[in-house]
């Protein structure tokens, strides 16, 4: 008895993970769009509003929007966000709320939005929300949520982080830690991608903050090393590598894209 409460005593004076808040972002642009809906890409062609199953290219200059694919829903229930990756606009799609979860990478012409090709993922890890390139391989992010589009017993702490060869094959894969799910759920992840600074930067369904991560030296949670606070509600973000260190993200309220100047953030999340 006394040792169950000695370590009982112990667990209570642990003190909670404190993570550090990071410089907040600041806007400097907003583009009017009515399908800011799930997220934005930049890319030297245009910046990129992405709801579901339709794609629009707003000028850069002018903010004007430029061209359009509508998809069939049937087919692409929901592409989550896009970025310019080797000279393709590379998007991550699923059949979210529809369960089983299946995910697909849906790859586009950045200039006309014509569908090129298809990478099917297929089932069994949750719905994918993002994907990138980096460091010679491509990552995605498959998010799992508690209620609308889960897939039971797994829930948000099951959204997993995972690193693939450039042939798709998966290599790696990573969870997030409990300082970035009791904050995000009980939704998951929808945005995410390497920061000019070689963090992997995140974001989650509704909250206006950024999740400035690392992966871990050893074990399989990612390391949580800021949270920078930001206009955009959350939704998919992507880096606009035309200006280091601007960031792009939607208002889902005022149907928006919302270009954002963020600070680099070092390993103590300063």
């Amino acid at each position: 008895m006394l040792g169950a409460l000695l370590l009982l005593a112990s667990t209570a004076a642990t003190p909670a993970a404190v993570v550090p808040q990071g410089e907040a972002a600041e806007t400097i642009r907003r583009i009017p769009a009515a399908e800011a809906r799930q997220g934005v890409a930049a890319g030297p062609a245009g910046i990129y509003a992405v709801a579901n199953w339709t794609i629009a290219r707003y000028d850069r200059k002018t903010g004007e929007r430029v061209t359009m694919w509508e998809g069939d829903p049937a087919r692409y229930p929901h592409i989550n966000s896009c970025a310019l990756l080797k000279g393709e606009l590379v998007c991550a799609a699923s059949n979210f709320p529809a369960v089983p979860q299946a995910s697909s990478v849906e790859i586009f012409d950045p200039f006309t939005l014509a569908h090129k090709r298809t990478v099917s993922l297929g089932q069994g890890t949750g719905s994918l929300t993002w994907v990138d390139w980096h460091d010679g391989h491509w990552w995605g992010m498959f998010a799992n949520y508690d209620a609308k589009g889960g897939e039971p017993p797994r829930d948000h702490r099951y959204t997993t982080l995972v690193k693939y060869d450039p042939e798709w094959r998966r290599t790696e894969s990573w969870a997030l830690p409990a300082t970035i799910l009791e904050r995000i759920a009980p939704m998951s992840i929808s945005g995410g991608g390497f920061g000019p600074d070689g963090n992997l930067w995140l974001s989650g369904h509704d909250l206006p903050e950024l999740y400035v991560t690392r992966l871990p030296k050893g074990g399989a949670t990612l390391d949580h090393i800021a949270t920078v606070p930001m206009e955009a509600e959350g939704q998919a973000i992507d880096w606009d590598e035309s200006q280091p260190g601007v960031l792009w993200g939607i208002s889902r309220k005022s149907r928006a894209l919302i270009a954002m100047r963020v600070a680099a953030v070092d390993s103590r999340g300063r």
